[in-house]
This record gives structure tokens, sequence and C-alpha cells, in this order.
């Protein structure tokens, strides 16, 4: 059904650079799918204030470096956390960061009308506090509605929130804040804020409510909100109740645990998220989010599941699809209505990068696509993430793009659908190679950009709907949820022998209430 095109985007230019380059984030432009904007936790070649962005202008097949990101940390790290967006008309580039070089939490939301351009980007929203920052864009008319999801730590116990701008293209945008959790927590909600907006105004907001604490043990509800008018005025997302207690937010799954922290295949666990809604009809919606199924005993170390609404996101049907062992998921939904899942899954021995597809919603296996497969433990790790606290998929018309990292040993073994490297390589001894092309380089962890094309016609689409606004609502009724036990649809879980995943790290995280690290970088 589809065809995939796998790229290293680290340039021949920086063939020499050993850095942990996790943590990837991706951006296509919708009205000229040939410029690209990727990120991940790489440090300038040159130093100095400013932090670098990858750039492709012809279709992720060559990138290059622009070095415009303000808050460099010229001692290790660029940026902290970074996502980008491109607004769906008009080529503005938006991005969210905390930057690299202040010793507490500063999240920034930039903007850059040329994307390819060497000027910094300019600053349009400044705080201190949130962790995670995720940016979602869409233009309406002139206008580019411009949302942030963060967990806004310090403001009080319910933490998950949402920057937006009406019209962030504007001189000088305005942001409302708006807390989109409602219900009471252990003292805050859990890192990821992830959103899914459509052009007849709908937007969808997932979060991670921690419900109860204790130290690095966390029960939790996975909770999915919505506002249908572009989410913006004083009632911002409270278009979606829960009937069970007529509080805003739908409930998708409740009282699952994580060790927060506990790691698998040198990487840390404990949030993981992911929403995408169907471009060609708002009411369906999917989230896919990570636990521990089974509790504390359970052998088996992190679960994905992954559910769905074809209304509005006030019921949702038994869990579509589960990976035993998975993390960083990541949805998309292309213009024909065909889902896109892409998952990094730790086997005991690899970590395996797949991406699939369906068309029914894996009610029948779906088309499969192994990235990327490498051994666990080869780079050693540098710091925490190893590969991310999160990976990134967008469908632009019928196709999909996607980011990830990992291991760059140029193993053809590791490519089973084919790769393309810039960066110097030697793939008879298995070698990376400097900028000379002679002397080696030690293995470690690049960015992956991938595209999945559809072999299949494409549609004819009608003219996009005028933007709707939705009927007030009225009660919802929804289904108790149901909790099945995992179920793989495809194949049978892979559970690693005793003890593949190592030994339960203590909590890297202060208790709950005070101020925390960046959750992205733990030297």
């Amino acid at each position: 059904m589809g065809a995939v095109h796998v790229v290293n985007i680290i340039p021949q230019s920086l063939s020499g650079e050993t850095s942990q380059d996790s943590e990837p984030n991706l951006a296509v432009n919708p009205a000229n799918p040939s410029e690209m904007v990727a990120t991940a936790f790489t440090p300038p070649p040159l130093g100095g204030t400013l932090a670098p962005i990858f750039i492709s202008t012809d279709g992720g097949n060559t990138w290059s470096l622009r070095t415009v990101v303000p808050g460099n940390n010229a001692a290790g790290f660029p940026t902290l956390d970074i996502s980008v967006a491109f607004a769906t008309a008009g080529g503005t580039l938006y991005a969210a960061i905390l930057r690299g070089d202040t010793p507490s939490r500063r999240m920034q939301i930039l903007r850059s009308p040329g994307f390819s351009g060497t000027a910094a980007m300019a600053v349009l929203s400044d705080r201190t506090g949130p962790d995670q920052p995720w940016v979602v864009a869409e233009t309406e008319g002139s206008a580019d509605h411009l949302w942030v999801g963060n967990n806004a730590l310090g403001t009080g116990t319910k933490t998950a929130t949402v920057d937006g701008s009406a019209d962030a293209r504007a001189a000088s945008p305005a942001f409302d804040r708006t807390v989109v959790e409602l219900r009471d927590t252990s003292g805050q909600d859990g890192p990821p804020v992830r959103l899914a907006a459509h052009r007849d105004g709908t937007v969808y907001a997932a979060f991670v409510r921690w419900s109860h604490a204790a130290g690095a043990n966390k029960t939790f509800d996975v909770v999915v909100t919505r506002d249908d008018n572009w989410g913006t005025g004083a009632n911002a997302f409270t278009d979606l109740l829960d009937a069970r207690d007529n509080v805003v937010g739908t409930r998708v799954q409740d009282d699952l645990y994580a060790y927060f922290n506990a790691e698998m295949g040198q990487e840390r666990l404990g949030a993981d998220l992911a929403i995408a809604v169907d471009p060609t009809n708002s009411s369906t919606v999917w989230v896919a989010w990570g636990y521990k199924y089974g509790g504390p005993s359970s052998s088996i170390a992190w679960t994905i599941d992954v559910a769905r609404s074809t209304d509005r996101g006030r019921n949702w049907a038994p869990v579509r699809r589960t990976i035993v062992n998975g993390k960083n998921p990541a949805l998309a939904v292309n213009s024909s209505g065909t889902l896109g899942f892409l998952y990094q899954q730790f086997t005991g021995t690899e970590w395996v990068t797949q991406l699939e597809v369906t068309t029914d919603a894996f009610a029948t296996p779906a088309e499969t696509h192994v990235l990327h497969r490498a051994p666990f433990g080869t780079p050693a790790r540098q710091f925490f993430p190893y590969l991310g606290d999160y990976v990134r998929m967008l469908a632009i018309g019928r196709d999909f793009h996607g980011i990830f990292s990992g291991s760059n040993v140029p193993d053809t073994a590791h490519f089973p659908s084919g790769v393309a490297y810039q960066r110097n390589a030697n793939w008879a001894t298995q070698q990376l190679l400097a900028v000379d092309g002679l002397s080696t380089v030690a293995a470690s962890i690049d960015p992956f950009y991938f595209k999945w094309t559809s072999r299949l016609l494409p549609p004819i689409i009608p003219p996009g709907p005028p933007r709707t606004i939705h009927p007030p609502r009225g009660i919802i009724t929804r289904q108790p949820p149901i909790l099945p036990p995992p179920i793989i649809a495809r194949q049978p879980p892979i559970i690693p022998p005793q003890p593949p995943i190592g030994p339960i790290q203590p909590p890297i995280r202060p208790a709950e209430g005070t101020p925390e690290p960046p959750t992205d970088i733990d030297l």
C-alpha cells in the first residue's frame, strides 16, 4: 500500500560529531511539503548564543543546519525541550522551547517568517515554569492560530495547560493561558500535554492526570478535552464533559500505573502520550498512551495502547492496538482517513522503530514497516533521554512524515526499509568516518527522517468545508471505560527474559509540588 524512505539528517559537514542527538521533532510546511524543519539535542558546531535547527528544501532528501534558536547553553545543551510547527498556510514557522542557558525552566514561544534564513527567531512569549512545550498551528484566513501544550509547574496543583494565540502572525500577538485540568491531582499533572487541531476549528487536548502519587509510584488517568471554536475565549477547552462526574475532560482510561523514571533499554519511562484528529472528519480522534500493565509487580516494563473515538471524544471504543514494551508513540491521520502509528519497541536485545498503517482501525493486520533496529547497548547513554521522551509524525495529504532517533552504526541490517546517509560512513566495515572520509568516528544517536508514500491513486478531495460551529453540548452519554488486557492484533508480545531491563532506578524528580529540574535532561 505504501513505500518508505528513511534519511539520516546529520549533514556531511558534521560527519565528525558524536553527540547524543535524541528527542527529535519535525515540522513540514503543508503549503509546500518540500520545506521541512527538524530539531534534536544537537549542539551548534561553532558554539555561540544560538542553538541549531535542521532544514530541508528538497522534501527531506538533504538537510543542513541553521543556528537561529535563542538560548544555547555553551556548556552542554543547546536547548532543553523544543518542538516546531508550520502554519497550514503562509509558510510561517513557529517553535516552543525550554532555553538551555537558564538554571530554571524558561519557556519561550518563537516565530520565524523565513524558515531557511539565518536570522534569530523572534520571541513572542516568555515565562518560567513550564515543562515539555508542544506546538501546533492552524491557519484561518489570514490569521495563524497557535497553541502550545505545556506542564505549567509552579502554578498550582493543576498543571496541564495550553497557551494559545488567535493571531500568532500579528506583529505583537497576545497569548491566553488555559488550564485544561479541572480535577484534583496528587500535586501536578504528568509532563505531556498534546494537541490536535482540525481546519473546522475543533481543537483537542490530551493530558495525563496524576491522581495519586507515592514518590515515583504514580496512578493516573488519560484525559481528553476539546474546544469547538479554535481554542479561544474565556471558556476555552470546555466543550467535552465526562458524564460520570460532569467535569470537563473525558477520562479515556482510569487508574493506570507508572513508576516514574524506571528504565528500559537505557531509556527512562513514565510519560508517553499522542493524539491525532481525522482531517476528513473532526469527530474521529485517536489517542495513544503508555503505562505499566499489571501494576508494580508486572514483568512488562511499559505498554502502549491506542484507542479511537468517533463521537468527538465522548465515548471510546475498546483499545484498538497494544504494544508490549513499547514507548514514544506518534499518531497521524492522512487525507484518506488512514491512520499512521509510529512507535519504538524494546525486544530485550534491540530497540526497534516501526510504522504501522491501517485503513480499518486495526480490524485486520496493519501494513508494517521496520524503519530501524539496533542493539540497545550501543552506543552507551550519555544522558537521559537516550532516544527521547517523544518522537513526531505528521500527515500532509496522503503522505506520512516522521522523525525518530536511534543508533547511527552504518549497518544495512539495522535498516530493513533502506536508508540514505549524508554523513560519511563505510558500510562495508560498518564504521562512521570523519569529514576527511578517513578517520573513524564513534557511534552515537542520530535523528532520522522518514516519509511513507501511498502507492494508491490520489483520491478526489472536495473543497474544504466552511468553518463549522458545533451545537451546544448537552448531556453526554458515555459507556464505562473497558479495560481489557493487552492484545496484539498482529503478533504475540515479545517479553524479554529477566532481567533484561535492569534495576529500577530511584526517581530523578524531587517530591511533588516543588520546582523540578527539566524532565528532558539528566546528566
